[in-house]
This record gives structure tokens, sequence and C-alpha cells, in this order.
């Protein structure tokens, strides 16, 4: 998107804020001949100045204006959001903002996070639409107010944010065929090239050698070949505190020998969104430089059944050598992740941790589609996270972190079965997977509930992937302290 500055004249395609007191808020000097009709209009009834919401006009002088109202307390991410849907299919190339003088004002203030807003709610995936497809032909801002070094990087940073998460949409979006732990792989590789991070991928036989029975106890199944991706930013240097981000990376999900009921197992094409949140944001990450250090492991591999797959009783040794009884095969994201998380602590020695994914059917049944379920051993790591969350708005719920449940999978004939005792079955899961970091500050973020069809949130699509937490990842990776 080519973000520009004109000089403070109307134009056609035109965006003008109003306050709750329906006073138009615009650039000084600005000819009241353009002015007059959008007054009339807001004097109706029926446009409420206490409310935030977006108003399409059709006038004489300009060709396109959307009215957008404030409100009371504007939320500038969500009214952002409303303008992006309305404009999701453009006819036109050039859309312009007219922005007020006043620097103090909210719309300043929240600039960022309106274009941000804008930007998340325009997505649309079409990649496989042959039939047909208008194409949206929107490629340039044009902001009508005199030229801001803050303006400006306002505009930048809403597009980087913005366009990583939209990225990460698309991986998970892509069909199971289309999207597979070969291609995921090559996605990471070319997009660590084009900013500048470290890739490297372990495979199978690497694997093997540093004793992932976990990670290839589920890939088993599969003739594609699973692998940890690596991905490194090293922005703090030696000294600078490290982040360990490790995301689920399942590029399809079919419940193994226990297998899911075939009602919307296609959804299970999204089983990968914790990894694609990992991946969109180690790219905000290397995009906004912070000095701090970062490392992101994505465990891929899929999870069929066939007659090499883990069967439901079997025993599979981590790489830390713990062994965990397979109690059910559909229970497999904290599999790959346990090797990830030993692996990652062993060879990184992080100073935190925070792994995502779409864990658990258990988060659904707690926290619905709107929260992300969060746990963790830190207080300190916990309050950054939700203080990303409240900053970015993915929002998150933190769940009770009780030992008390932990004795649930102690194993019989192994040292830990993959499944807790029936109930608190998110609870049971992030337990499990705290059993691979020791005493390394951890914290998990359960996306189950929030990774596709997420229409509670304005500025996420309603169908498919959401791209949820990849930049609260960010923010909590710019932002983070021991």
């Amino acid at each position: 998107m080519n973000i520009r500055f004109k000089p403070l004249k109307p134009t056609k395609n035109l965006v003008v804020f109003f306050d709750a007191k329906k006073h138009l808020l615009l650039p000084e000097d600005w000819p009241k001949e353009w002015t007059q009709a959008w007054k009339n209009y807001l004097k109706l009834p029926e446009i409420k100045g206490e409310s935030s919401g977006v108003h399409r006009l059709f006038g004489e002088l300009s060709e396109r204006v959307y009215l957008v109202g404030l409100g009371k307390a504007p939320v500038m991410r969500e009214l952002g959001a409303q303008l992006g849907k309305q404009l999701q299919q453009t006819e036109f190339s050039d859309l312009a903002l007219a922005l007020p003088s006043d620097r103090k004002h909210p719309i300043s203030n929240g600039f960022e996070a309106f274009l941000e807003g804008f930007f998340l709610a325009r997505y649309r995936y079409q990649e496989y639409k042959t039939k047909d497809q208008p194409k949206d032909q929107l490629k340039t801002l044009t902001l009508l107010a005199p030229k801001s070094k803050e303006l400006e990087s306002a505009g930048q940073k809403a597009w980087i944010l913005a366009e990583a998460t939209n990225e990460a949409r698309d991986l998970c979006n892509r069909p199971g065929n289309l999207m597979t732990p070969t291609h995921l792989k090559a996605a990471c590789q070319a997009m660590a090239k084009s900013v500048g991070l470290s890739f490297s991928a372990l495979t199978e036989t690497q694997m093997a050698k540093e004793g992932m029975g976990c990670l290839l106890g589920v890939s088993k199944g599969s003739e594609e070949p699973a692998f940890l991706n690596i991905l490194q930013y090293k922005g703090g240097g030696a000294k600078a505190p490290t982040l360990m981000l490790v995301g689920k990376g399942l590029t399809f999900d079919a419940g193994g020998i226990s297998l899911k009921p075939a009602a919307n197992m296609h959804e299970m094409k999204f089983d990968m969104c914790g990894g694609a949140a990992v991946y969109g944001a180690m790219k905000i990450i290397a995009q906004l430089g912070p000095k701090v250090n970062v490392v992101a492991l994505i465990p891929s591999s899929e999870n069929l059944p066939s007659g090499s797959a883990t069967k439901p009783g079997d025993i599979l040794t981590a790489c830390n050598g713990t062994t965990v009884e397979v109690q059910n095969t559909d229970a497999e994201g904290r599999l790959i992740l346990a090797d990830a998380l030993a692996y990652g602590l062993k060879r990184f020695k992080p100073d935190a941790v925070v792994d995502i994914a779409t864990l658990t059917g258990a988060c659904v049944v707690a926290l619905g589609h709107y929260h992300s379920g969060l746990q963790s051993s830190s207080e300190s790591l916990a309050k950054q996270i939700e203080k990303a969350s409240q900053q970015t708005g993915d929002p998150v719920w933190r769940m009770p972190h009780a030992d008390i449940y932990d004795k649930d999978l102690d194993g019989t004939v192994s040292d830990l079965k993959n499944i807790g005792s029936k109930g608190a079955g998110m609870i049971t899961a992030g337990l499990f997977l705290k059993r691979f970091v020791g005493k390394t500050p951890w914290a998990h973020i359960d996306i189950a509930g929030t990774a596709w069809g997420g229409d509670r949130i304005p500025f996420y699509p309603a169908q498919g992937a959401s791209g949820t937490a990849v930049r609260l990842l960010a923010e909590l990776a710019v932002h983070f302290k021991r």
C-alpha cells in the first residue's frame, strides 16, 4: 500500500471524521462549500453522534464520501475495521483521509490503530478463486494533512503489522494438499530471507538423532516428512534478553488412529495457526528491529491414520528422555510442542518461552470464540502478555495454573500420558507442556477457539483464519523484559 501526503484540498473517494457532537473534524481552511451538505446530513436523527460508525454519502462535489463518527469513546482499530469492511473490494485506486489540524485529537493519537484495523478488515482470501473474480483496485492512501514523520511512521507500522498478519492468514487458509510441512518450511525460508532472519530446519533424520520421538511419532502416519523450523532474530546482542516462541505447525490433523468425526474435518487445515502466528510475529519483529533476541521454533507435521501411524497405548520418548504413553492420538499438538520446547530450551537457553497452539476443544468450551486461553508459570510474563493483548486487541483470558491437576498426567507404564482425567482439559494440556520447560518462565496460549471464524472481533475475518496473536507476539517481543 502506497501512503502519501497531499495538500489540504478536497478530493474524490474521501474519508471525513466527525465527533460525538456531530462536529466535522477537518483541516484548517477547508472549503465551506464542501462541508455544508455533510453538515445537513449529520443533522438527520438516525445519525447518532454518541455511537461510532461509518456512513457512506453520495454527493455532487465528491464521487464518494465516508463520514466516520468517533462516538464518545472511539476504539480506533475497530473503527478502522468498520471502514475496511465497507471497502473490501474497491473499484477505485485512491482513498483520501481528511485529518484534523489538531494533532492532539484522538484521530491523530489513534491513527496507527485506525489504519491497522482498516488494513486487517480488508483481507479476503481468494487465492484459488478462478471464475470472474473482480480485483481490488485500492493501491494508495492519501493523507490530506501537512507531511508529518509521526503520521508517516504510524502508517508504515500499521502496514507492516497488517501485512504480516494477512500473510499468516494466507498460510492457514491454504488447503492441506497445498500447505504441507514441506510447503510451510519453504514459506518460512523465503520469509526469513526477505527480512533478514536466519533460518534452519531439522529433518526427520536430524530429529531422530536428537531423540525427538514425540514429534516423529505424530508424523508416522503421514507420507509427508516432518520438520522443525527454526527462525532467529538477533537484535540485542549478547547481554540482551532472549525470548523463545514455539508455534504448533500441524498442517492437517485428522486425529490419527483416534480419528476425528467427518463433519468439519476440512477445518483441520487450521491446526497450524499457532505456527503461522509465530511466523507472522517474526516477520514483524525483523522489520521493527527491537533490541531483543528472539528465537522461534515451528514443529510441523501431519497427523493421519495409516498402517504405520502411532496407536493408542504406544509409548514415545521425547528428546529430554521423558516417556509418554499416547492414550489418544488426537492429543498430538502437545507431543510435537514437547519436543520443540525441550530441544529449544537446551539449545538456546532463553530467558522465557511462550508456546501457542490450537491445542484443545476444552478451551473452546471454556472461553468460546472471543478470548484465547492463557496459562503461565510466571506472573511477570503473564502480565506482559496481557498488556500486549490489550495493546493489539487480541483478547486473552488467564486460566488457573493449578498444580493439583498435574498429577492427572502421571503415567502408569510411562512417565507421562498425553491426556489427563476427564475435565479441565485445557489446564492439563498446558501442564503437560510445562513438564518440558523446567524452571524457565513459561506461558502457553491456546487459540483453538480464536484461530478461525473470528466474527466477534471487527478486524478479524468472519470466515477463515483470523490471524490472532500475530501482533500480540510481536508486541510482546518488542517490549519483552526478563
